[in-house]
């Protein structure tokens, strides 16, 4: 009984304090104190280290206050009774990290200190978090005064590897649209930005060894609506007006802006398959050596519904050709010149071996190499990239499709059909990164597709808050963390990109960077609200589905059954099924219900005191029928 008592108070203790704030991802530790501080001209950032990126993190939020109306000065004295104090540890602190932080919060000063400039970094983004969100909307920028709750936090992340994934091939981001990406994903303390450079709709990096990779692969023919059946195939002498690449330069400046907030970039040349855009620059490192385009999303490939699939357009390198690797090697080169940081993604996923298999020059390779099968030849060709990149003192990653035919030595593993190849993967002793379709594909729907672009396949943030990157009986040591990934088929610019990626991608961030145990789905969702009021205040979109009703239906004794849900604490749910309007003079969702016969609309809305939060959602009794699977 005095167990379940402390649980109970304990629990309470937690629930308590971190409801006083709305911070993404949740603290490792939150305790509230009855101090309020103040921010006003007369505070001033007193740098207690001579630390250039600490300075320069320093300076970061200096701007920040001045954005919003607080002029401060930066320096390595004291200045004035009111202080933010930035101190890096002379003693270090075990428990915090690199990228740990303890943050105090007092009447006439705050005082942010860890053992690396990152924990500085991580620090400020909580900061700027406690700054309530009607101080950094457009209409109070020129407030002088600003107030926040003493607390002290301690905190430090689950996972080293915290990343999100930003496709650039099917459609091309600019540089400011890349550092603003960038910028956003750090502010929810990501570290890991993977690039995802090359596919068969182009090929965004300058090699300088290889001109024709931009020169011819980086441009497409303009095709408009969705890919697939729908998008022609290019036409003779068609012009290519679409697409765009980075330059070396351009490349070295987004580095460094990423480094500037703590960010690590993760370059992906995806090889063997998935190279069109190379192949129209070089088509002699093919198996049939014709020449072919830079796909514009036309339908190119049969896929059977089980994952196997037939190519039928040639995206393959010929992995028998000796020109191959000596151009693996070219690129390679000049990748690994460019980004500083530990890993190359070299991609490996959805090669298709059917081109290989019908090749009598291929087949004459494996048989003098005694290679018994195509996945075997896979794992030749990736054996030998792995060699290629480690021997530019860099490490290799790639899909899990890398495991087949046997995995390469010193080759990491990024997880993505399932938890399957990361698990066995880390039993083989292999690092690996999770980032599972079923928890991590941000191009997933996230709402009902009355509201929402329809894809093949949908992704709650419910769904995605319930990701756990360490399966049972894996040894963690070998997890390096996860991410969520963003394909680009349904994505041509920023802001879409922005409203596909969050609050989803909040979620993976809590998970990420969070204890476990702290983790709880209404806490989450409550921060989550207050988050969508500071993307209005910044414009910038984000989706909001999670707080629309979820409307499930289904055939019971002859009668077409309804039942409506969400998420969001203390809601209600209003509809209609008599196509009359404003749904909020409809009925209180209290339970399942019958759509009846005729033609009729399913209007639905969620409500928090009194006000609509959400969409209104209108569904034909056509379309309920079918989604009962008439």
């Amino acid at each position: 009984m005095k167990n379940l008592l402390l649980l109970f108070l304990l629990f309470t203790f937690f629930y308590q304090s971190n409801a006083q704030h709305s911070i993404i991802p949740i603290p490792v530790n939150y305790v509230a104190n009855n101090s309020e501080f103040i921010f006003d001209d007369q505070v001033s950032l007193n740098l207690q280290t001579n630390d250039e990126q600490v300075k320069k993190y320093t300076e970061q939020f200096q701007l920040f206050l001045k954005k919003n109306g607080i002029n401060t000065s930066v320096s390595t004295t004291k200045k004035g009774n009111k202080t933010i104090d930035v101190i890096l540890n002379k003693k270090l602190q075990t428990e915090l990290g690199n990228e740990g932080y303890i943050l105090e919060v007092n009447q006439n000063n705050i005082k942010l200190t860890a053992n690396e400039p990152a924990g500085i970094f991580n620090g400020f983004q909580t900061l700027k978090q406690l700054i309530p969100i009607e101080k950094i909307s457009s209409e109070n920028k020129t407030s002088n005064q600003i107030k926040i709750k003493g607390c002290k936090i301690t905190d430090y992340p689950r996972f080293g590897w915290r990343g999100l994934m930003l496709d650039v091939s099917r459609h091309f981001f600019s540089v400011e649209d890349v550092k603003a990406y960038i910028d956003q994903m750090s502010q929810y303390k990501y570290n890991v930005f993977h690039w995802h450079l090359t596919d068969d709709e182009g090929w965004r990096i300058e090699i300088k060894s290889l001109p024709k990779l931009t020169e011819v692969g980086a441009w497409r023919v303009e095709r408009y609506g969705r890919f697939g059946e729908d998008r022609k195939a290019p036409k003779p002498g068609e012009k290519t007006p679409y697409g765009g690449f980075y330059t070396q330069e351009q490349i070295k400046e987004i580095v460094k802006y990423a480094a500037d907030r703590n960010v690590t970039i993760v370059p992906e040349i995806d090889f063997p398959g998935h190279s069109m855009a190379a192949l129209a620059a070089y088509p002699e490192l093919s198996t049939k050596k014709e020449p072919k385009s830079v796909s514009p999303g036309f339908k190119f490939a049969d896929w059977y519904g089980d994952g196997t699939f037939k190519m039928l357009v040639e995206n393959t390198l010929n992995p028998a050709d000796e020109n191959v690797y000596a151009f693996v090697d070219k690129v390679f080169t000049e990748v690994a010149a460019l980004f500083p940081g530990d890993y190359i993604h070299m991609g490996g996923d959805e090669c298709y071996h059917g081109y290989w298999d019908e090749d009598p020059k291929v087949q004459q390779f494996m048989k003098k190499n005694k290679i018994e099968n195509s996945h075997e030849l896979q794992s030749y060709f990736v054996k030998r990239v792995e060699k290629i990149i480690s021997s530019k003192g860099k490490k290799m990653i790639g899909w899990d499709e890398i495991l087949e035919g046997g995995l390469a030595d010193g080759a990491a593993v990024m997880s993505w059909r399932g938890m399957k190849g990361g698990i066995e993967a880390a039993k083989m002793g292999h690092d690996v990164v999770m980032t599972p379709t079923t928890y991590a594909y941000l191009d997933y729907t996230q709402g009902d597709h009355s509201v929402e672009n329809p894809i093949y396949a949908n992704l709650s943030l419910e769904k995605s808050y319930s990701f756990e990157p360490v399966p049972e009986g894996v040894d963690a040591k070998y997890v390096l963390g996860g991410q969520g990934n963003l394909w680009t088929e349904v994505i041509p610019n920023l802001q879409y990109a922005y409203y596909m990626t969050y609050p989803r991608a909040f979620a993976i961030a809590e998970t990420l960077w969070s204890p476990k145990e702290n983790k709880n789905l209404d806490s989450f969702i409550n921060r989550t609200e207050d988050h969508f009021n500071r993307f209005d205040a910044q414009n910038t979109n984000i989706s909001k589905a999670i707080l629309d009703p979820e409307v499930k239906v289904y055939r019971k004794d002859n009668k077409l059954m309804c039942e409506l849900k969400n998420s969001v604490p203390n809601s209600e749910i209003f509809y209609t099924i008599d196509n009359t309007y404003p749904v909020k003079f409809g009925q209180k969702y209290t339970g399942a219900f019958e759509i009846p016969a005729g033609k009729l609309n399913l209007r639905t809305q969620t409500f928090k005191n009194g006000k609509p939060i959400s969409r209104e959602l209108l569904i034909s009794r056509t379309e309920l029928d079918k989604r009962a699977g008439n």
